[in-house]
């Protein structure tokens, strides 16, 4: 199959290009070489254009064509959306692109006309997307965070590198000239050791921790439910509370604040500390109470506010690193080096590196990092620049790799380094619907087996003491879905 795939790739691009090489070959007079063999699988000619199709057209989708369209060698040539409502501007903004409900007829009428996908969906549609647009040859760009579960993330990284295709994930701080200070600063042994990370976000600003809406809803007639519902094994009737924006709070469709926020929070940690993997994770949610005096229960969706913690082993031998996920407003403890009216990171959050020699605070997405106490910032010399910026912004530095070709390229990050990184992420949901899992004692009552601390197998994907919690590593697709694999 990957044989034919990549016939038919080549097949399809040398077609739609083969004008431009034969009005040059009539013009100049001398031999033009194929793309493919100037640049390598995926190459665009410098007098090509990159065409670029959206699998989620509107809100973070509609943004994202914004950003690509920045570049003068990108072309939209196709969008899909299973809401007609919220793709509208886009078709309007983009009136030569078709348009399309399913992503998969889309791949299959377009796949000699595009070079790269765009996925901006509910989390969970990006896995079975990312995947579907990659086994055809075509680039891809994913939304965080990356997927809606473990064993996806890990897929799609194996698949960037299985089908030789240019990747990136949407945490645009990734390409930011804050987190590449920051690494500089550490790398300069200005705070010693990292052995302690805590990060934190205001998120969730949509409904957590509440009832599993009910009630009965026609559906619009500009949405195709079905379609919107995608893999997801769990059968939901329509009802607005879920769309357009809602969806992250429930485990059938989104992951929640910490797969919202943490894969701009943590970032900085992923990018310049010795870790991958974590060995160990706990969490705690808050306790909801009935008017009888019975914890309430929600297993549909994810908590109000959460903390997670993970300990995480350092690659370099000097002992582990212990990284603690704060949301719902609330916070670690504020360092006695802050001053009282200084910021704790900004209005979103931050992330604060506790090492053996001081201390170095970021804003969201890895903006503005200070060492503490920040007078220090005006008192020390800070390290040259060794680390090289992206002035063209995350969005543009994947157009441009995706023009230059597979591996001829750079992206800050490339499914090699978010498909772990968002596992990492995805961890943390693990042990919070491990938490509500129930069971009943000898005695009738309630008990709660998950609310532990879990260790976890990376290279096999399992939790080793508490089987339960395993069934939230992969979920079953339901049928007429599939990833491919």
């Amino acid at each position: 199959m990957k044989k034919t795939r990549s016939k038919t790739y080549q097949k399809a691009n040398n077609s739609r290009r083969n004008f431009i090489k034969t009005a040059g070959i009539a013009s100049a007079g001398f031999m033009i070489l194929p793309r493919h063999v100037l640049g390598g699988k995926g190459f665009v000619a410098p007098s090509d254009k990159l065409n670029i199709a959206a699998i989620g057209a509107g809100g973070k989708g509609a943004d994202d064509l914004q950003n690509f369209s920045k570049s003068p060698n990108v072309n939209i040539v196709a969008l899909c959306d299973v809401d007609d409502r919220r793709s509208a501007d886009s078709r309007v903004k983009y009136p030569k692109a078709k348009y399309y409900k399913d992503f998969r007829k889309m791949l299959e009428a377009e796949r000699k006309n595009i070079d790269a996908c765009n996925i901006s969906t509910p989390d969970n549609i990006h896995a079975v997307a990312t995947m579907a647009a990659m086994q055809l040859g075509k680039h891809v760009y994913t939304q965080k965070p990356l997927a809606h579960d473990i064993y996806e993330c890990r897929a799609l990284a194996a698949g960037a590198k299985r089908y030789k295709v240019v990747t990136q994930m949407g945490n645009q701080g990734g390409s930011g000239d804050g987190v590449r200070k920051g690494q500089e600063i550490h790398d300069a042994g200005m705070i010693g050791d990292v052995h302690t990370v805590q990060a934190w976000t205001n998120r969730p600003i949509w409904p957590q921790g509440l009832p599993t809406p009910t009630g009965n809803f026609p559906v619009p007639p500009e949405v195709d439910w079905d379609l919107w519902l995608g893999p997801s094994p769990v059968q939901v009737a329509y009802n607005p509370a879920y769309m357009p924006w809602n969806w992250r709070g429930w485990n059938a469709f989104g992951t929640g604040a910490l797969g919202d926020m943490a894969c701009h929070m943590m970032d900085p940690a992923f990018r310049i500390l010795p870790i991958d993997f974590p060995t160990e994770i706990e969490c705690s949610i808050p306790t909801s109470w009935m008017p009888d005096g019975k914890e309430a229960k929600y297993p549909d969706g994810y908590p109000a506010a959460s903390i997670i913690r993970l300990k995480y082993p350092r690659k370099d031998g000097k002992g582990d690193i212990n990284l603690s996920w704060h949301d719902g407003g609330l916070l670690p403890a504020r360092p006695d080096e802050l001053l009282p009216g200084e910021p704790f990171g900004n209005s979103d959050g931050g992330i604060l590196f506790i090492g053996t020699k001081g201390k170095l605070l970021f804003d969201c997405y890895g903006a503005n990092p200070r060492l503490l106490p920040t007078k220090l910032m005006g008192e020390v010399t800070m390290p040259k620049e060794t680390i090289a910026r992206v002035p063209e912004g995350h969005y543009l530095q994947w157009v441009n790799a995706c023009m230059a070709g597979y591996k001829n390229g750079k992206t800050s990050s490339s499914f090699d380094y978010a498909g772990p990184f968002a596992e990492s992420v995805l961890i943390g949901n693990l042990a919070i619907r491990s938490w509500n899992i129930e069971t009943k004692n000898e005695r009738g009552r309630s008990v709660y087996p998950g609310r532990k601390k879990l260790l976890w197998d990376a290279k096999n994907m399992k939790i080793t003491n508490f089987d339960e919690a395993n069934q939230f590593v992969k979920r079953e697709y339901r049928q007429g879905w599939s990833l491919g694999v």
